[in-house]
């Protein structure tokens, strides 16, 4: 895999329905965008959990908050364009 894929950061719960449904959109995504995610659970980082609690799920990229509860797809367009 090419270094300049942007790498997506998922703040997630396991039994957030939300959480899920992030993760699921963004996977369909990946049909017709370049970039590579990872899910993180927000309950096994105490300081994730402080920052970040209930706004699950949030994208965050380079540690920029891309967008939380809903997956804004514009906002995600908005950012890859960025750094391209």
């Amino acid at each position: 895999m090419p270094q300049d894929v942007p790498k997506l950061v998922v703040i997630s719960r396991e039994y957030c329905h939300l959480c899920h449904d992030m993760a699921a959109g963004l996977k369909e995504l990946q049909a017709t965008r370049t970039f590579v995610f990872d899910v993180v659970d927000v309950d096994q980082d105490p300081a994730l959990e402080s920052r970040y609690g209930i706004l699950v799920p949030v994208l965050l990229a380079g540690g920029e908050e891309i967008c939380h509860y809903f997956l804004d797809v514009p906002a995600l367009d908005a950012y890859l364009a960025k750094i391209r």
